[in-house]
């Protein structure tokens, strides 16, 4: 009787391993044999050589491993109303889950049979970038600004075509939208002030710090782009004055400061274009509601469907 050490070992049947198999069963072989040659099951052996009389070498390549028959799978009719939401929300499956009556699990593999599951790239960003996240709360803040225009009444990017032409705010001035992003946490702080100079630049930083240091965390740097209100004496005395060190994002990639570039457009979107306000005074006074729903009940899908208020409540005791 052959040992255990003796016996032909069994290898992965690729498509050359199958077709040697057959070979052998072709020439005269019997199938346990041949699959005994080929290290495989008499099961294997006989299987493999109903596939080649039914389709021929061909019939022996790789087979995908999804079933033939899914009866649990959604009907087309659900799946086209998940697509749709899709489209019009550019909401990922977490936050989907809450527009149709489906799982994120099945919403992510139905976006992902209908080429949706990512949204377009713009044109000229890279393919790959690196992505990073700090190991505690305050060790970077990431800075940001954004202007928006005011208005009275409003126009034509809320209300469309449906209006005919809605009267234009004429001479109306900006806004500017300042935004503060925890780099490990993703709790974010934002203020709609009158200018985005270096004077607007400092009061909004401290009034941010001092907002975090309400939560539980001590900023230790921050990262902001190359504007000049962030280049200026002003901004350099009060980073020193706070004990700040100062990080500036690369030239020309603005991804380097991809959180709050992200932020600004989660805002953008859920804030301030996503409900039509009588003026941009209604519209900043919304800011804070909806900063309070962000960070504390608001899913985020990076930190595992929860929201960034999460990740820091063992520092104050917060409810999430």
């Amino acid at each position: 009787m052959p040992q255990a050490s003796e016996r032909p070992r069994r290898k992965r049947l690729s498509w050359e391993s199958r077709c040697e198999i057959v070979a052998l069963i072709e020439a005269g072989m019997s199938p346990p044999l041949a699959a005994a040659r080929g290290g495989a099951s008499r099961a294997s052996g006989y299987r493999l050589w109903r596939r080649y009389r039914a389709g021929g070498w061909g019939a022996l390549q790789d087979r995908p491993s999804t079933p033939h028959r899914q009866p649990r799978r959604l009907c087309p009719e659900a799946e086209q109303l998940i697509v749709a939401a899709r489209r019009r929300s550019a909401y990922g499956p977490v936050r989907l889950a809450g527009l149709v009556p489906h799982p994120p699990s099945t919403i992510g593999k139905v976006l992902r049979r209908h080429g949706c599951s990512r949204l377009p790239r713009p044109e000229g960003t890279a393919r790959c970038a690196r992505r990073y996240e700090r190991e505690r709360p305050g060790e970077l803040l990431h800075l940001d600004t954004k202007k928006l225009g005011r208005f009275w009444e409003p126009g034509k990017r809320v209300l469309g075509e449906q209006a005919g032409r809605p009267q234009r705010n004429r001479r109306s001035g900006w806004q500017h939208l300042h935004v503060a992003i925890d780099d490990h946490s993703r709790l974010a702080y934002a203020e709609v002030l009158p200018g985005q100079d270096a004077e607007s630049c400092v009061r909004f930083l401290e009034r941010a710090l001092a907002w975090y240091r309400e939560q539980g965390i001590a900023v230790e740097r921050v990262l902001t782009d190359n504007a000049k209100a962030y280049h200026s004496r002003a901004w350099l005395e009060a980073a020193h004055r706070l004990g700040l060190e100062r990080r500036y994002t690369r030239a020309y990639r603005p991804r380097t400061n991809g959180k709050a570039e992200r932020l600004i457009q989660t805002l953008l979107r859920e804030w301030a274009y996503a409900r039509s306000y009588p003026s941009s005074t209604a519209r900043a006074r919304a800011l804070s509601g909806y900063l309070r729903w962000y960070n504390k009940r608001r899913p985020h899908s990076a930190l595992g469907a929860r929201p960034p208020l999460s990740r820091v409540s063992h520092l104050r005791g917060h409810d999430t």
